[in-house]
């Protein structure tokens, strides 16, 4: 794709709102984007990316201790940091976006659940996602681990990908070989239809599978979930092996 497509996405919306209830007991009193793996805050992990991939600004939402959240990432310099404020009600990860729209303003951006985290492999995947956007022929895109390579992740997996990168939902009963890595480019105008208050990206997600503008670029390296207490020290150990 272009230069001038990727250059376009210099917004990324970072959620950081959720509860991090199977983060439990830390997230009592540590929000889940400021537990620490190899040393740095979940988040910043996040924004570091975004930084390293040139975007300029990211849009934080909070709701769960949120100004622990707030004073953390407005020490940053880069990504510029704005607070998208969401004490009043939790409004899941779709309608946090949605509330945030404008912030985000009309262009096109990039949405990073908070805690995604991955070691880079031969390419730079934020770079590369950027790069693949095409919004003539996507909705969204998304950024999925191949669930064989990925650690901490014992789920039955979210997608199947077709040769030109176009995603479908797993059947019911069936295993399907990627999951969601936690970044999407998508589009404001995608939200004109949902609804007011909480609700889920994954309505946008199966909106633009029904008409087939759903795609997938598969992760360069290894997605690391860190869901539970148990998996921080195992995602330590693979950062630790291969970042110097």
């Amino acid at each position: 794709m272009s230069n001038d497509r990727s250059s376009r996405l210099q917004t990324a919306m970072v959620l950081a709102a959720g509860l991090g209830q199977r983060m439990r007991p830390i997230t009592a009193t540590l929000p889940k984007p400021l537990v620490q793996v190899g040393g740095r805050a979940l988040i910043d992990h996040a924004l570091d990316r975004l930084a390293d991939a040139g975007v300029e600004t990211a849009i934080v939402n909070v709701h769960h201790l949120p100004d622990l959240i707030e004073s953390h990432v407005m020490r940053r310099s880069t990504p510029r940091i704005v607070i998208s404020d969401e004490r009043d009600r939790l409004l899941e990860t779709g309608g946090g976006v949605k509330r945030a729209l404008p912030l985000i303003g009309a262009n096109d951006f990039l949405v990073l659940n908070s805690d995604s985290l991955w070691v880079e492999g031969a390419r730079r995947n934020l770079s590369a996602l950027r790069g693949a956007w095409d919004p003539e022929r996507m909705d969204m895109l998304l950024l999925v681990a191949a669930v064989a390579d990925s650690f901490g992740y014992d789920g039955r997996g979210d997608f199947v990908m077709d040769s030109d990168g176009r995603l479908n939902r797993r059947g019911e009963r069936e295993i399907a070989p990627f999951v969601y890595a936690g970044v999407a480019v998508c589009k404001p105008v995608l939200f004109a239809e949902t609804p007011d208050g909480p609700f889920s990206l994954n309505l946008l997600f199966d909106h633009a599978i029904a008409v087939g503008r759903l795609y997938g670029l598969r992760l360069d390296g290894q997605w690391l979930h860190v869901g539970t207490p148990d998996s921080i020290a195992g995602a330590e150990e693979r950062l630790a092996a291969i970042v110097p």
